[in-house]
């Protein structure tokens, strides 16, 4: 009996061990079975059935363009006795010699590009600047079928353009994604013709969002690792679902090739310029009717914000929608049709992406409160310029009267007839005249320069150099550090510079 119960305890205690050793071995394994998460994105396994869907929409483009002038190629340099001195002299006497470029006629010059089918009709879009100054232009799909191709409309600002083929059956055609919905590390596919190679086809990842790289005022790229050369640019950017989230448009790279930066045009933003060039041949953008520049964390403290976002109004067209609606220079916008402007170059995008005609709110901060204005749109003249004033001929400067502001290293005169003369001040400036700077201050560190305007001071209007004066002292012994000025150049154009004390 005691060996039967000896046995049963230990039959207890190895299976208790085994037990736990089971319970271990599951803790450990616990992580690389855990689930995925909702939104996780696997690497596929292969991109050939996606391709194979999508690589029949996507179309070369090959242009050609009837320039004049003589080549601007010199003969290379070669050792003296070098076995290819004699071929090079033959190949550039053949080409014309020295004397050709005076009796060159007009030659054509070929340029390659993608793009891709978005109406089996015969839609096709590409980027601008693929078919600018072409005079022909001709679609290459990927079954060998070459077809001529018309400019629908196109639209230098964001580089998309919309051209038209007339094909003898249905073309297979693409649909657009949301490409809001891109989240930095999604897969992306890239097909297009880089180098002239044809249908090519690419992967990589959505590198980042929103890039702003000065290739015009709507700039929102999406960034891609996926490999885009010359010859990509107007080529789609997939998502996994097959659907276009990306017009390919610029690269990064000072050998000419791929190294891994390459930049699209969001669908979203594409997508609506598309539409308006498919339907009017050119874009109808919306009009707000100010002049903005960027909220630093130095006008952000100056405004008594918590941080620094939206747009601040630099400057009000006095014909524009903007200054019907009581927008003021100096006003913080928060906040346009329900969007947050969280930079200022966002606003720019949103206003030009408004239905001209419709009525929207605005939130701006105002000296330290929050208020809704109601706003219509209007439509931005794509041909508006802005005239230059021509420089006058310069009075004998005479010395005025001048107010030094040691705190920013100025001096400030009244406005005066002769110091508007000498200086070119529009008529429509008003304020104390910035006449000499002191090169080691703190105004000149901010790009201060006489014959500059100080139009307001802690978004205060001031009059003369007395009020600039004034209103400074006032800032001092309250303990502020810096004054937000509200400047005007010459020509009346505004900016907000905040300017510590010294």
């Amino acid at each position: 009996m005691d060996l039967e119960h000896r046995s049963v305890r230990a039959l207890r205690t190895r299976c208790a061990r085994l037990g736990a050793v089971a319970l271990a071995a599951a803790v450990l394994m616990a992580p690389l079975e855990r689930p995925a998460a909702a939104h996780d994105q696997s690497a596929p396994e292969s991109f050939a059935e996606l391709s194979e869907s999508l690589i029949d929409a996507v179309v070369n483009i090959s242009t050609s363009q009837r320039v004049t002038g003589s080549r601007s190629i010199p003969m290379p340099q070669v050792p003296d006795g070098s076995p290819f001195e004699e071929f090079f002299e033959e190949f550039f006497d053949r080409d014309g010699g020295e004397e050709e470029p005076e009796r060159r006629g007009p030659r054509r010059v070929s340029s390659l590009g993608s793009g891709f089918v978005i109406d089996e009709a015969g839609i096709i879009v590409t980027n601008n600047h693929v078919i600018a100054e072409a005079d022909e232009i001709v679609a290459n799909f990927n079954d060998g079928t070459k077809l001529p191709a018309e400019i629908i409309g196109r639209d230098e600002k964001t580089d998309v353009a919309v051209l038209r083929v007339k094909p003898e059956a249905p073309l297979k055609a693409l649909s657009f994604g949301d490409s809001d919905s891109l989240r930095v590390g999604d897969w992306v596919l890239a097909i297009g013709n880089p180098f002239g190679l044809g249908g090519t086809v690419t992967a990589g990842i959505v590198s980042a969002r929103n890039r702003d790289i000065n290739a015009g005022p709507y700039d929102s790229f999406i960034q891609t690792d996926a490999s885009i050369n010359r010859g990509n640019s107007g080529g789609p950017l997939f998502n996994m679902d097959g659907e276009v989230v990306g017009i390919n448009t610029a690269i990064i790279s000072p050998s000419g090739g791929s190294i891994g930066i390459g930049f699209a045009v969001p669908a979203n933003i594409a997508v609506n310029v598309i539409d308006q060039l498919i339907e009017f041949g050119e874009t109808r953008r919306g009009w707000l009717g100010v002049r903005i520049q960027s909220v630093t964390d130095d006008i952000a403290e100056s405004l008594g914000m918590d941080e620094a976002r939206g747009a601040l109004v630099a400057g009000v067209s006095d014909d524009g929608p903007a200054n019907e609606a009581g927008i003021k220079t100096g006003d913080v916008i928060l906040e346009f049709d329900g969007k947050p402007v969280p930079e200022m170059r966002d606003l720019p995008r949103i206003v030009a992406n408004t239905k001209i005609g419709k009525e929207v709110d605005v939130i701006v901060l105002r000296k330290g409160e929050e208020q809704t204005l109601g706003v219509t749109i209007g439509r931005l003249d794509e041909g508006e310029q802005v005239a230059s004033l021509s420089p006058g001929e310069e009075a004998e400067p005479e010395e005025p009267d001048t107010t030094t502001v040691s705190a920013l290293g100025l001096d400030l005169a009244d406005m005066t007839d002769e110091l508007r003369a000498r200086y070119e001040i529009d008529e429509s400036v008003d304020g104390a005249i910035v006449t000499e700077v002191d090169d080691a201050g703190p105004a000149a560190e901010r790009q201060i320069r006489a014959g500059d305007v100080i139009v307001e001071v802690a978004q205060e209007k001031v009059a003369t150099a007395e009020d600039v004066k004034t209103e400074l002292e006032d800032l001092e012994s309250k303990g502020r550090k810096s004054a937000l000025l509200l400047v005007a150049n010459p020509a009346g154009e505004l900016r907000f510079v905040v300017v510590p004390f010294e």
